[in-house]
């Protein structure tokens, strides 16, 4: 018997659980929002409805490359430090050049750099992820503060500010790109070879290599897209502030990760979408935005995004433990 008949009902048996445990995360959100909707009459309002879808795709932009890393079983803590590093040198290029476009690719692909350096870490030095990007994020933050010394830039030209500010229909510009992302993004860890062996290495990493897998380039590949997408984020995050500074992505990092492991990501690898992703950000981004219509002392926001996350890191053990006392 083929290796691809062997694997088939697995398949199907992972892709059923996704759809279920999809199914719980969107019954969550429904409820979320019945719940505000009482709470507040401003919730149900088109402008507070579209802050939130906008301010749930700067989330997702970060949160889709970290969980391609954490599909594999990985971790990236670098996330919001990289974001801070990408726009500060994508603003100092624009102000500089004139140019959007190259204050663009430069932010993208110092963010491509970082991720690299990340991912050369862990396969070619053998560093866990953890201590890894743990390192990474104080050499970014240092190197951010050091670049901009302590001066701030701001001021960008209009169609650049669309693209984290602007709208399209009624719509805002970041919703479009969020649909791009989610679709395309889908696709890849969905429907590619490279996407099924993310799968295969967060699963068993010893067993995708013997199986053939190139695990090392897979690894470095995958945070380069992290920190790709982080540099993504941050030209988003940058057009919609029209400024930036040395500590611009410093309280990022948490919800990020907050939105992977709400979605339903595993932090052991080998289980997750995308898509759940997207919704764990929405999760996440609706109750601090009730938080907010409520008036609820901000300082309380850092605690509740973080006893979601442990929360969710306990309920993903318990399901991993269940699942294995099954098998």
């Amino acid at each position: 018997m083929s290796d691809a008949a062997i694997n088939a009902p697995r398949f199907k048996l992972t892709l059923s659980r996704d759809v279920i445990d999809v199914g719980y995360r969107l019954l969550a959100v429904a409820l979320i929002c019945v719940v505000l909707a009482f709470a507040s009459d401003a919730f149900l309002t088109a402008n507070n409805l579209l802050n939130v879808l906008r301010q749930a795709s700067l989330v997702f932009f970060m949160a889709s490359g970290l969980t391609l890393v954490i599909l594999t079983g990985k971790i990236d803590l670098s996330i919001g430090a990289t974001v801070g590093l990408c726009a500060c040198v994508a603003a100092t290029l624009i102000k500089s050049t004139g140019s959007p476009w190259i204050g663009a690719a430069a932010g993208v692909g110092v963010g491509a750099i970082v991720g690299l350096g990340n991912g050369l870490m862990v396969t070619k030095l053998r560093i866990p992820s953890f201590i890894a990007t743990y390192g990474m994020l104080w050499v970014a933050q240092g190197a951010t503060y050091y670049y901009m010394g302590g001066q701030s830039v701001y001021g960008f030209p209009p169609g650049f500010r669309a693209l984290g500010s602007g709208y399209f229909l009624g719509i805002p510009i970041p919703v479009y790109l969020m649909v791009v992302v989610l679709i395309v993004g889908n696709f890849f860890t969905k429907r590619t070879t490279f996407g099924q062996q993310i799968y295969a290495i967060g699963a068993n990493g010893v067993a995708a290599r013997l199986s053939g897998v190139p695990v090392i380039s897979r690894l470095n590949l995958v945070f380069v897209l992290s920190g790709a997408m982080a540099g993504f984020a941050s030209l988003v995050f940058l057009a919609r502030l029209n400024s930036a500074e040395g500590d611009i992505g410093e309280t990022l990092t948490l919800p990020t990760i907050a939105a992977v492991v709400i979605g339903g990501t595993s932090l052991f690898g080998g289980a997750g979408t995308l898509f759940g992703t997207f919704i764990g950000g929405l999760i996440l981004t609706l109750i601090l935005n009730g938080m907010n219509l409520m008036s609820l002392n901000a300082n309380w926001q850092p605690l509740v995004t973080g006893v979601i996350v442990l929360l969710a890191v306990w309920l993903d053990m318990k399901t991993r433990s269940k699942t294995d006392a099954t098998n």
